[in-house]
């Protein structure tokens, strides 16, 4: 099966819905190569800007042209998107409620090389944060497109986590319909409940099948929107199965993890395990090779989720 990085299905997603929307533009800091803008570019060069390498002024372009009632999706690396231009997006973008949109690419650790420096693990901690930021983080080609679609007919700014690494497909598309808020369960289950977003929501599907395999029921979730996150599923998963793992490819401080685990704390108290990096930089390496070494694998999915069965009362 092909696999496609959701930043080329962003790219695609962008170059489509550009032709319903008229009013969609398209900045970017010189990565257009990188985050797949350039497809738009090509269809669309008099909507498409490129602001150099300049992240701030970036955000507030994009914000300038909110203003005017275009919808302006400002891409650029995740590192540079919610960390160097931080300050933008919350005074420029956020403060305001501005309709711009934050297409973010090469987040996590799976950009592999590029190392420390670039892999961003901070990302949803910082969005989530911003007051009306809606954050969201698609597992795939299809999942990207609708994001995309959500993006645009929401009003208000709103934070897309997207990845380099090419993924194989989850869902065809035609067939997945995103609402915004609301999370896809992939099957349900009894014993455990497994919520993942992202990448890895390709590794909560493999531990399902392990876990299944030893005769464990799974009530496993994919969860593309952050925020607003879904609270009724999440609680939903909680009261049939007493116990939930959580799985991101970004800190377990401030991220998905905390997310779930704030819903439960007020509502329903469920023994909870993260599945993340756990308060560390990325390292250089080759994807598949950093993934495994912080642990992001379905094996420790599995890990993960008969340690919290057990701590089920």
């Amino acid at each position: 099966m092909a696999k496609i990085a959701t930043r080329e299905a962003y790219g695609q997603a962008l170059a489509e819905f550009g032709e319903i929307y008229k009013n969609i533009v398209v900045l970017d800091a010189d990565l257009s190569k990188s985050t797949r803008t350039e497809i738009f570019k090509k269809k669309f060069p008099d909507r498409f800007f490129n602001i150099g390498i300049a992240e701030q002024d970036l955000m507030a372009t994009a914000a300038g042209f909110a203003t005017c009632d275009k919808i302006p999706f400002a891409s650029t690396f995740a590192v540079f998107a919610a960390g160097r231009a931080y300050d933008q997006v919350r005074n420029s973008i956020g403060y305001p409620h501005l309709n711009v949109k934050i297409g973010a690419s090469h987040a996590g650790v799976s950009i592999g090389e590029d190392g420390a420096s670039h892999q961003m693990l901070e990302d949803i901690a910082l969005m989530r944060v911003i007051p009306g930021m809606v954050v969201l983080s698609p597992a795939d080609a299809t999942s990207t497109y609708e994001c995309v679609r959500l993006a645009i007919e929401h009003e208000g700014p709103v934070y897309i986590r997207l990845g380099r690494l090419g993924v194989e497909e989850i869902y065809k598309k035609g067939e997945l319909k995103l609402t915004l808020g609301k999370g896809i369960v992939l099957q349900k289950g009894k014993d455990v409940g497994i919520l993942a977003t992202g990448l890895m929501v390709h590794e909560a599907i493999k531990a399902a099948k392990m876990l299944q395999d030893e005769g464990v029921s799974v009530y496993l979730v994919d969860m593309p929107c952050i925020k607003p996150i879904d609270v009724d599923l999440i609680l939903d998963v909680a009261k049939t199965t007493g116990c939930i793992v959580t799985a991101e490819e970004h800190n377990i401080l401030g991220g998905f993890g905390s997310a779930v685990s704030e819903v439960l704390a007020q509502n329903y108290p469920v023994p909870v395990k993260m599945v993340g990096v756990n308060d560390e930089f990325g390292r250089s390496g080759k994807p598949e090779d950093v993934l495994k070494y912080y642990k992001l694998t379905a094996e420790e999915i599995v890990n993960k989720a008969k340690e919290v069965m057990k701590m089920k009362k």
